[in-house]
This record gives structure tokens, C-alpha cells and sequence, in this order.
């Protein structure tokens, strides 16, 4: 007997370059999170959701634009976030020295999801973390 396959939900929103995007966008993943019954790891997923955004518009974002942030909860519980922006330039974590007051929102994301990374788009690049197991 085969088993039928699970297919992958997701959800998305459109975030206009405003300081207040953060905050929505924090507030929809936790909302699609308990929609999904996908909790157990709920709090790191919010952090790198914030992050991810941040960085988005601090970096990514030209004015007049805005990013998308699309969160994938598949089948074997492991949830893939996404922030797509529009803007040029590479993503990396940069050295922060101790004093910095910025430049950890990737070392955060790195340290707290089982994957990250960046992909292409155009114009811009998707920015991306996942976790194995979140839940759902």
C-alpha cells in the first residue's frame, strides 16, 4: 500500500517598507504557526522571522518597494521561512565586533535554524532559513 504523499502548506504577506513590517510580519508567522499546530520551536522561528525581516529592510528594500515573506510547513514537519526582497548586494555574516549595536541578525539566524542561505531572484534574492521538525 502506498501512502499518500503530504503536500506542503504555505502561507504568504506582502510587507510595504515601513518599521511597522517587522512587527506584522512576526505577528503573521505566529499566527500561521498556530494555525499549523507547529510550536516546538516556535520562538526561534519568530527571532529569525524578525531578523530575516530587518534585515530586509535595512538592506534590501529600495524605497517605495517591499518584501514577502512566505513561511512552507511540509509534510515531516520541518518549516522553511523565506523573506524576498528587491534590492541589490550579498548576503553574509559580517564580523560584529563587541562593541557593535548591529551586524548579528544572520549570526542569530545561523545559530538558531538547522539551514540558511540566500537565493536568486530578479531583481534581488530570497533570503532563507529552515527548520527540521518545527512541529505541525
Amino acid at each position: 500500500m502506498n501512502a499518500e504523499p503530504q503536500h506542503p502548506r504555505t502561507r504568504q504577506a506582502f510587507y510595504r517598507r515601513d518599521r511597522r513590517s517587522v512587527r506584522l510580519a512576526r505577528q503573521f508567522a505566529g499566527e500561521a504557526l498556530t494555525a499549523w499546530a507547529s510550536t516546538e520551536r516556535s520562538d526561534d522561528v519568530l527571532l529569525c522571522v524578525s531578523e530575516l525581516a530587518t534585515n530586509a529592510l535595512v538592506h534590501g528594500v529600495p524605497a517605495g518597494r517591499g518584501f514577502l515573506l512566505r513561511l512552507t510547513l511540509y509534510g515531516d514537519g520541518a518549516l522553511r521561512v523565506e523573506v524576498h526582497d528587491s534590492g541589490p548586494g550579498a548576503v553574509g555574516i559580517p564580523d560584529a565586533s563587541t562593541e557593535s549595536e548591529h551586524g548579528r541578525g544572520l549570526l542569530l539566524v545561523a545559530a538558531l535554524a538547522d539551514k540558511w542561505g540566500v537565493g536568486e531572484r530578479n531583481p534581488g534574492k530570497i533570503v532563507w532559513c529552515e527548520f527540521a521538525g518545527a512541529g505541525g
